[in-house]
């Protein structure tokens, strides 16, 4: 054992040589009786008293019968208390009334008293026979060298250890004698005279300070201590043996709080109202005080004696009596201690707890005890921030300016994690870094109690929302993040959740869970450091940003998360997508562009939602930051944890088989998609989803599935392009390409061929999927479509019906568009949707690009769906406004259009349709019967079909709208497609003013005369009489119309009524027609001449007229020429 020069320890040495004196009674019989008084005092000095002279020569001197402390003693002391000098200190020493004020005198005696105490060394046998047991336990004191006091002071080095009744009170009740006053504390006068002098803490010469209050004198030089760490440019410096030695008595004082005789009159009334029954004793008082320290009803001296003596346990663990002892062991076994830290460092709270927490963090097992004293400790940390000399030192300026008057219960840390968070002003990063230390420090992500601030708001939220979880569980955290923003969240609990969860996310190890499953991973892939260790090269939201690029690697990239971090990976992220400062990346690489573009975006997940919009416009950081998660959400959109709360019900629906895989890879959003118009779908999800869609459109990488079947082949056939909707066209187009010029391999993959497919489909559905049609069109849809939803390609489908009134931009996309889906109708989203069922009925073998074809052809079957027999109609109509529109019919009279309506293209207006002048064109030459037999087949069908609806026939509507609503109004109305309204026209051919209509009835009536079958009106009246008559004869080229003409003429035969009736009709109708339209050319007249009925008539008439002029010619040649040469010889003869 060091003497008291050496270590500064020598002042145990004189508390139990005067607990030594103390002991021994007026019997030398009793050398070691507590309760009696020594026979000598000897009184030190020239500053003896009188008094005192004459108790060294009385051996039962008492103190209580001293002439200058009588009246004190009998005023303020219990008469049982008399007999025994301790006593009678004790209670005089704990006088702090000034109405109770002891003399002077008094005092002076007391303190000889006290001085000669702990001076006189020849007391050291009574201790050791006090202590007998307690010495032959304790070797190391046994074998101190005798003479030199050396033995108690390794008495009192062990005291913790002492459990001999006698002497470990002994020891107890004299540490009150030396504690009164700072003078008697040996070997601490010499450390801190310079301090005490410096810093005016007190007087050091008796008399001029009451010795009863030289308590404040340590209490001073505590707050010296504290001032020096909580302030950069002091000018005070205490000196380390000073600091060790203030240090010292406050770990000595440990155990009984009446040993701190600043703390224990400042709290001594408080003591009675709070810890009444708190037995004193190891520490037992100054747990129960601070526990109640931000009480009401405390006063504020105490508060403030509990602060000083808290910052002091903060910068000296060992000063927590209870704290040392439980964790002694585990400080021990886990080497958190001088062999792990600096000396200057090894005693400080925050290593302590960073230690035990880190050996807690890799699974070890600490004590429960131990692990008690580390939560009440970690709770103090969290509730008052003056006990975080960084915090004090760092955020100084942020706590005056933002955070004043906030000191209680936490509330000024949150306060300060407000303010870091950008939600009230900007913050020094000394004070970010101090506040993510304290948070590491603390821990409160392994249990959210530590928070008292977070624990109050949330209460009633962990009540309702997460009663499943046991009190104290990590996971009461992450069960609070995942009700964040719904109903059963407080706005109060969400403040403070968010902002301890914006430094939780700032270091991937203070997540408990995250860490206990990944750290395996993490130092493996990582290399990321242990838990209680930093690396200025590793920063500790790198290893986070390493786990999850890690986490979402295929099977062929390899080093892959094991499953267990992966889904730890997966549940941070979730949280992280409800608020971009949870991101740290994003937040620091993204602040300008979320000033700049996303200011007036507050609501829950609006932030990044704006960034994404935004993403061409942001700067590159951002930009590469913003489109990394979003690529990550591609592949796991359960990461957009707002979304998927949205959308629960339809993933419960309709999802919930793909939302159960523990691997998502873009199946959930894809399905999410395919049911975004079920009828459970509710608003918000609707919107997310398509969001969702609508970013995908800037970078084809946001489209996981795409991204994977297609990058070599984008790679390969469009490096150049980025966004989704230019690799789309790219590909379709190579894809189209391929497909006419029947290549046997397809430059296009067949796993990409069949996910264009599903992105092209995607694509119809929204106007806005569809980025350059619905630029050109923006200003189109407000004028003409401003109340239509955009799902369900409603826009898509306005725009087509208001095609006449679109502008010339947005026609000439739209035209593109219609073109692009009659070519392929499985790309027309409203055709597909409404005629659903009826495809699978009618058209489940169809080839898709036939789809239209077939459905036009089970139009009028009686099982078809009234509405999509509506739509079918509607594409009819469509197609037969131009050529283009039909692709069966562009390819089947590919040669018969320039052949025969070469003028109709000449004349057309660039970017507009022919409204239907090209179909018209062929349809009066297949009257002519000119066209080719393949064009023949599909103008026939296409007079077929407007015969029965006059709608199909764009050029009729255009030209007889007035005679229709006019003549033909009731018909009209029926809107029957049974061609009534054709009939009506024909009949009332007469009435029909409009030269324009008149001719569009005529050729109706002309292309009835070539075939019986593109009248139905006719043919159904006369199907059983073709039947009988003309069933050997071939349909086509007037050759049926012709045998029906010939039986109405034959007596011998006799037609059925009503198709006598409209034959006979037909005939007066060509026949008038014949009247009014002559052939406007020689080509016409001959095919009307071959056309008709009596064509071996006028052909008859037309020989006989020709042989007339043959034989009149030559008969004229003869008489000609006879003429001319009886003038010549006449001439002749007169030369």
């Amino acid at each position: 054992m060091a003497a008291c020069g050496r270590v500064r320890r020598l002042w145990y040495l004189c508390v139990i040589t005067g607990l030594i004196l103390l002991g021994s009674t007026g019997s030398r019989a009793q050398p070691a009786s507590l309760d009696g008084a020594p026979a000598a005092v000897p009184v030190g000095g020239a500053a003896a008293q009188p008094v005192a002279s004459q108790a060294r020569r009385l051996p039962g001197w008492k103190l209580a019968e001293e002439e200058v402390c009588r009246e004190d003693v009998t005023r303020i002391c219990p008469r049982h208390t008399w007999n025994n000098n301790l006593a009678v200190l004790e209670c005089l020493q704990d006088v702090r009334e000034t109405d109770n004020e002891i003399s002077s005198d008094c005092n002076h005696l007391l303190w000889n008293y006290k001085l000669n105490l702990t001076k006189d060394l020849k007391f050291e046998s009574v201790a050791k026979e006090i202590c007998k047991s307690t010495l032959s336990m304790l070797t190391e004191c046994a074998n101190e060298t005798p003479g030199k006091g050396y033995i108690v002071s390794c008495l009192v080095d062990h005291r913790v250890n002492i459990t001999e009744y006698q002497c470990h009170q002994y020891i107890t009740k004299m540490a009150a004698i030396i504690y009164s006053d700072y003078r008697l504390i040996c070997g601490f006068m010499e450390d801190c005279k310079t301090e005490i002098d410096a810093l005016k803490c007190g007087s050091i010469r008796p008399g001029e300070k009451d010795p009863h209050s030289q308590g404040e004198v340590v209490s001073c030089l505590e707050k010296g201590i504290i001032k020096e760490a909580e302030e950069a440019n002091t000018q005070m410096h205490i000196s380390d043996k000073c600091k060790q030695a203030i240090l010292r008595v406050a770990e000595l004082s440990s155990d009984d709080f009446h040993l701190d005789r600043h703390l224990y009159f400042a709290c001594r009334d408080d003591r009675e109202r709070f810890c009444e029954t708190v037995q004193a004793g190891e520490g037992r008082v100054y747990k129960c005080l601070f526990n109640h320290k931000f009480e009401e009803s405390m006063s504020e001296r105490c508060r403030d004696a509990l602060t000083t003596r808290q910052k002091l346990i903060a910068q000296d663990y060992k000063i927590s009596y209870s704290l040392a002892k439980s964790c002694k062991a585990d400080l021990k076994k886990y080497r958190c201690n001088v062999e792990n830290h600096p000396r200057s460092r090894e005693a400080r709270l925050s290593y302590l707890l960073l230690c035990l927490e880190s050996a807690v963090h890799r699974g070890r097992q600490v004590s429960s005890e131990c692990q008690g004293e580390m939560l009440d400790y970690r709770r103090m940390l969290m509730e008052d921030f003056s006990l975080s000399p960084e915090i004090i030192l760092s955020c100084r300026g942020e706590i005056e300016h933002h955070c004043s008057g906030l000191h209680r219960k936490g509330r000024t840390l949150h306060c300060l994690m407000k303010v870091v968070r950008g939600e009230k002003g900007n913050i020094a990063e000394k004070c970010q870094q101090a506040l993510q230390t304290l948070v590491q420090e603390t821990d409160p992500g392994a249990d959210y109690r530590i928070d008292r601030a977070l624990n109050e708001a949330c209460e009633s939220v962990i009540q309702t929302a997460c009663k499943h979880v046991r009190s104290g569980d990590p996971m009461i955290l992450s069960c609070l993040m995942e009700h964040l923003y719904t109903e059963k969240m407080v706005e109060e609990c969400e403040h403070r959740l968010l902002e301890l969860q914006y430094f939780i996310s700032r270091d991937w190890k203070l997540d408990p869970i995250l860490y206990r499953k990944c750290q395996g991973d993490a130092s493996r892939l990582c290399h990321a450091n242990s838990w209680n260790e930093t690396s200025e090269n590793m920063p500790a939201g790198a290893v986070f940003s390493c786990l999850y690029r890690h986490a979402y690697r295929t099977e062929e990239q390899g080093r892959r998360l094991s499953r267990e971090c992966r889904a730890e990976v997966q549940r941070i992220l979730h949280q992280r997508a409800l608020d971009v400062k949870l991101d740290p990346a994003m937040q620091a690489k993204c602040m300008t562009d979320l000033g700049k573009w996303c200011s007036e975006k507050t609501e829950s997940g609006q932030e990044l939602e704006c960034l994404q919009d935004h993403l061409e416009d942001l700067i590159v950081e951002c930009r590469e930051i913003v489109g990394n998660l979003t690529e990550l959400e591609s592949e796991d959109i359960q990461i957009e944890a707002l979304l998927m709360r949205a959308c629960e019900p339809i993933i419960q629906t309709f999802c919930h088989e793909v939302a159960d895989n523990q691997i998502d890879s873009g199946d959930l959003m894809e399905c999410l998609i395919q049911n975004k118009h079920q009828k459970e779908m509710n608003e918000k999800c609707i919107v997310g989803v398509t969001h969702f869609q609508l970013v995908q459109m800037k970078d084809f990488r946001f489209s996981y599935k795409f991204k994977m079947a297609c990058k070599e082949d984008v790679l390969k056939l469009c490096p150049s392009i980025k966004k989704k909707v230019d690799v789309v066209i790219c590909l379709s187009t190579t894809v189209r390409n391929d497909t006419l010029q029947e290549v046997k391999d397809h430059r296009v993959s067949l796993k990409c061929r069949k996910q264009l497919r599903v992105e092209e489909l995607e694509m119809s559905e929204d106007i806005r999927l569809e980025p350059e049609l619905y630029e050109a069109c923006k200003n189109d849809i407000k004028a003409l479509c401003q109340s239509v939803p955009y799902g369900n390609a409603q826009v898509i489908e306005c725009l087509k019906e208001a095609k006449k009134q679109l502008s010339a931009s947005c026609h000439k996309k739209v035209f593109k568009l219609q073109e692009t889906e009659m070519m392929d109708p499985e790309l027309d989203y409203t055709l597909m949707r409404v005629c659903k069922q009826m495809i699978k009925r009618f058209c489940s073998d169809t080839d898709p690009k036939n789809i239209l074809q077939c459905l036009k052809q089970s139009k009028n079957a009686e099982t078809m769906d009234p509405k999509c027999k509506q739509m079918i109609t509607k594409r009819q109509i469509t197609q037969n406004t131009d050529y283009r529109l039909n692709p069966v019919l562009r390819k089947s009279c590919k040669a018969d259009i320039p052949k025969f309506c070469q003028n109709v293209l000449n004349n057309a207006k660039d970017e507009m349709e022919f409204e239907g002048k090209v179909i018209s064109c062929l349809k009066v030459k297949y009257a002519d019967q000119r066209l080719s037999p393949d064009c023949e087949d599909q103008i026939r069908v296409i007079i077929q079909e407007t015969a029965l609806d006059y709608r199909l026939d764009p050029q009729l509507q255009v030209q007889c709208s007035e005679e229709i609503n006019i003549i033909c109004g009731e018909e009209a109305a029926a809107q029957e497609p049974t061609g009534q309204v054709e009939e009506c026209l024909k009949m009332n051919l007469l009435k029909i003013q409009s030269p324009g209509c008149k001719k569009e009835v005529l050729n109706m009536l002309k292309e009835s005369k070539a075939d019986i079958f593109v009248d139905p009106v006719l043919h159904t009246a006369c199907a059983l009489d073709i039947k009988h008559h003309c069933a050997a004869i071939p349909p086509g080229k007037g050759r049926q119309m012709s045998c029906l003409i010939e039986a109405l003429q034959d007596k011998m035969v006799r037609l059925q009524p009503e198709c006598k009736k409209r034959l006979q009709d037909r005939l007066d109708m060509w026949s008038y027609a014949a009247k009014v339209a002559p052939a406007e050319g020689f080509s016409e007249l001959a095919m009307q001449v071959m056309n008709s009925p009596s064509k071996n008539y006028i052909l008859s008439v037309i020989m006989v007229g020709v042989c007339v002029l043959f034989f009149g010619g030559l008969f004229c040649g003869r008489i000609t020429k006879r003429v001319t040469r009886e003038m010549k010889d006449r001439k002749r003869v007169y030369l």
